[in-house]
């Protein structure tokens, strides 16, 4: 009868290297498993964008109107685009409402000399 409260060091090592191989084992199945159904969803997505051409060519949107879920034209005063887009994402989150119904119709930086 063995005895798993004074297993030995041979016993344990062996014990520790199965219980590794498992571990290893299943990553190594479910990493085939991600590239399997990753390269399933590319065909489909390859076959779903080979389709849509032959299905009905777009027909190119009025310049005159907005994207949809878009609130119009921002006007930039003395701003970098990366910074407004990063005030209008603070603004969306601390009001906690989507930015697409939001409107902002000018983002304007002001200086400290100008305060």
């Amino acid at each position: 009868m063995n005895d798993l409260i004074n297993i030995s060091l041979g016993d344990a090592g062996v014990t520790a290297l199965l219980g590794y191989m498992v571990v290893f084992l299943g990553l190594v199945l479910l990493m085939c498993v991600v590239m399997i159904m990753g390269r399933i969803m590319v065909g489909k997505a390859n076959k779903a964008k080979a389709a849509a051409p032959a299905a009905a060519p777009a027909a190119p949107a009025p310049a005159a109107e907005p994207a949809p879920g878009s609130a119009g034209e921002l006007k930039l005063y003395d701003t970098d685009p990366r910074d407004a887009a990063m005030v209008m994402a603070i603004v969306a989150d601390t009001l906690g409402k989507p930015i697409n119904e939001l409107r902002f119709i000018s983002i304007k930086e002001v200086k400290e000399d100008e305060v």
